[in-house]
């Protein structure tokens, strides 16, 4: 007799996550990236599994070394010595029995030897088993909160970098901050009507979420939407895709119809293009960048808008200028940085142990604010901003930098909205558990 053919089960909840991790942590991989291509080859995927995947995928990226401490004394050769299949498996697992009491601790227990048995063979299916039921066996009498678990598992260094910055309840509060993953932000091109599109892609979707930005006027927030590049408005060029506080970087810097502006580090165009809408067609943008490669993409993602940039350098502002003209009404600095204020959507960065290197980053970003400042016209305006909330990239380099310029005076932010959230200050710090948005530093001045 023939063999029946086997049903192809389709991937778990617990599975998705598994996999999410593994290119997380071996990959380097973003959870958000791997989610997302998982559940788009997955059509018929529950929502509830989507939502699980999503919250152990995140969840577990938040706690990794907190989890590993409750596997340790029950692994005797170590957990970093496991195969990483396994270790995700078991790392999965132990977050669902430590904090997700709507999850039998049979099932969870159950499906991750399984997993484990099907991919790594008996044997070590027969090792998670043991190992998982005495965790669950000490998660009946020792539970901890969730946001305990976090705050216990984010690298020591981070955490007093955080300190010094906001405060210990400040970094307490950033590192807790949600929602996990954040939503996504659409900005809108100048002139549309945020409440009517909001209106329209609720009606479209109305399982979906979308708000008004909280901090740029042009920015809507989507929740639980899929590809937003399938939303009515993208291929007309009505909205790209841009996270709010990066949009509220952009227009920090008060650009003005006809005014002559440069991007200096300019990545992959999202603020120049808001720049080249803000300057309109009697004004001018230039972008910089260190990779002409991303220079080329800028251009063609900006013809996509139909918005173009007057001239492009590729620049190493760590070196100097190189061919970047001068007199530039405006120029907008955002430095490459340590990345701290994504960790909402990058919460392994918190719990990496390795130190980084602040001091050779806020090193690079000096020169880089030093050189671009050479390119601004005397009386013009220059933004300094990095997507960081630590006082070594944000405060201690603009002390750094007007201790070598006496040439640049502190100024108000230059956009009025932004401007009132400062309190007419000079700089502005934004944060997730205050602004919703990403952690940023901004900072102005004008070249006397």
């Amino acid at each position: 007799m023939n063999e029946r053919p086997r049903r192809h089960r389709p991937p778990s909840a617990r599975s998705l996550a598994a996999d999410a991790l593994l290119r997380v942590f071996h990959d380097q991989a973003f959870a958000a990236a791997v989610l997302d291509a998982a559940f788009a080859r997955q059509v018929g995927l529950d929502p509830r599994d989507r939502g699980l995947a999503t919250e152990l995928t995140y969840g577990v990226l938040r706690t990794a070394p907190f989890l590993e401490s409750r596997l340790a004394p029950f692994a005797k050769r170590g957990i970093d010595k496991l195969d990483p299949t396994v270790r995700v498996h078991l790392l999965v697992a132990t977050y669902q029995l430590l904090f997700l009491d709507r999850v039998p601790a049979f099932a969870a227990v159950s499906e991750a030897v399984d997993l484990i048995r099907n991919a790594r063979g008996p044997k070590l299916g027969a090792f998670a088993n043991a190992i998982l039921r005495r965790v669950a066996e000490q998660a009946k009498t020792d539970r901890v909160p969730l946001e305990r678990a976090m705050r216990e598992a984010a690298a020591p260094w981070l955490f007093e970098a955080l300190s010094r910055a906001l405060g210990e309840e400040g970094a307490e509060a950033l590192l807790l901050a949600g929602p996990i993953p954040p939503p996504i932000g659409l900005r809108l091109r100048s002139g549309e009507d945020r409440e009517a599109w909001i209106r329209r892609w609720q009606e479209a979707l109305p399982s979906a979420s979308f708000e008004p930005g909280k901090v740029s006027r042009r920015t809507v927030l989507l929740r639980g939407g899929g590809d937003p590049r399938k939303l009515a408005g993208f291929t007309d060029g009505a909205f790209i895709v841009q996270e709010e506080g990066s949009a509220a970087v952009a227009t920090s810097l008060g650009a003005q119809p006809g005014e002559t502006v440069l991007d200096a580090c300019a990545g992959r165009g999202n603020k120049t293009s808001l720049l080249a809408e803000s300057v309109g067609s009697k004004g001018a943008v230039d972008a910089a960048d260190l990779h002409e490669a991303k220079l080329e993409r800028l251009k063609k993602e900006l013809a996509r808008l139909g918005l173009s940039v007057r001239a492009t350098y590729p620049t190493d502002w760590t070196v100097g200028p190189g061919e970047v003209r001068e007199g530039y009404d405006r120029v907008l600095v955002d430095a490459p940085c340590s990345g701290i204020g994504t960790l909402r959507r990058r919460p392994d960065l918190a719990t990496r142990r390795q130190t980084i290197d602040l001091a050779e980053i806020a090193d690079r970003q000096c020169r880089i604010l030093s050189n671009a400042a050479s390119r601004v016209r005397k009386g013009g305006v220059l933004v300094y901003a990095v997507c960081s909330v630590l006082r070594e990239e944000a405060e201690d380099v603009v002390e750094k930098v007007l201790a070598s310029r006496a040439d640049l005076m502190p100024i108000p932010i230059p956009d009025p909205g932004l401007r009132e959230m400062a309190n007419g200050a000079a700089s502005l710090r934004l944060v997730p558990h205050l602004h919703g948005t990403d952690g940023y530093f901004i900072a102005s001045f004008v070249r006397r």
